[in-house]
């Protein structure tokens, strides 16, 4: 199945040329452009997306404040930009990749792949995770949650938490676990219970008292599935 990508910027050349090196690529139909942020969310809203071609500086809201407002089931983001100092905000907010401009067939390429192999692959029962103390083996099962702080990443686990350097998107590929805020990502199975909060969303309290904040959309969805 192709990969389904929405070309987010607001300079034509950028966009034509994004459409010449994607409609050279195999496997993939551009589904749609967008000029500006509101437009970006729109179309994301509308389904249909697997990706976004997102730019840094559009009209409106920019790229990162469009990406605080994702769905939480929404596409996969690919940062395109010129500006490299934005980078932690992108991957701390969840994005896959971030390329910078001018874009080349090769570089869009590894993300687009990056992107299916996020589609493809189930979650893993065990994770060999990197840290700063060398490569810790860990079952999913024994996962809390992953929180990322400052930096890096913090996964809470039943032998305590673990510091690591990997994305937050790429252990929600791999684990399968809930993202349930935009530095947050927990393991639903493990929570004892909810509590509501003062922005409208819940405290998720788990084993040893750790607390995970879930977002205010995402407790809305809980509500709904979980009857709550």
């Amino acid at each position: 199945m192709a990969v389904r990508v929405l070309i987010a910027d607001d300079e034509l050349l950028a966009r034509k040329r994004l459409q010449r090196l994607l409609g050279a690529l195999p496997g993939v139909e551009v589904v749609g452009e967008a000029q500006d942020g509101g437009e970006v969310l729109a179309a994301v809203r509308r389904g249909g997306v697997d990706v976004v071609l997102l730019d840094i500086h559009m009209p409106g809201l920019s790229g990162v404040e469009a990406m605080q407002l994702w769905p939480t089931d929404g596409p996969a983001i690919v940062f395109t930009t010129a500006h490299a100092e934005h980078a932690l905000a992108a991957f701390e907010g969840g994005a896959i990749d971030y390329v910078l401009k001018p874009v080349d067939a090769g570089r869009l390429q590894k993300a687009l792949e990056r992107v299916r192999g996020r589609r493809a692959s189930p979650p893993a029962d065990r994770l060999a995770l990197a840290t700063r103390n060398g490569v810790v083996v860990l079952a999913a099962a024994e996962i809390l949650a992953a929180v990322i702080d400052g930096a890096t990443v913090t996964v809470h686990t039943d032998r305590g938490p673990f510091f690591t350097d990997v994305p937050l998107a790429e252990l929600e590929a791999r684990l399968g676990l809930r993202r349930v805020h935009r530095r947050a990502l927990l393991h639903l199975d493990r929570v004892q219970r909810f509590e509501d909060n003062e922005v409208g969303g819940y405290t998720a309290v788990l084993p040893g008292g750790l607390k995970v904040e879930v977002s205010r959309a995402v407790a809305r969805e809980l509500r709904r599935a979980w009857g709550m």
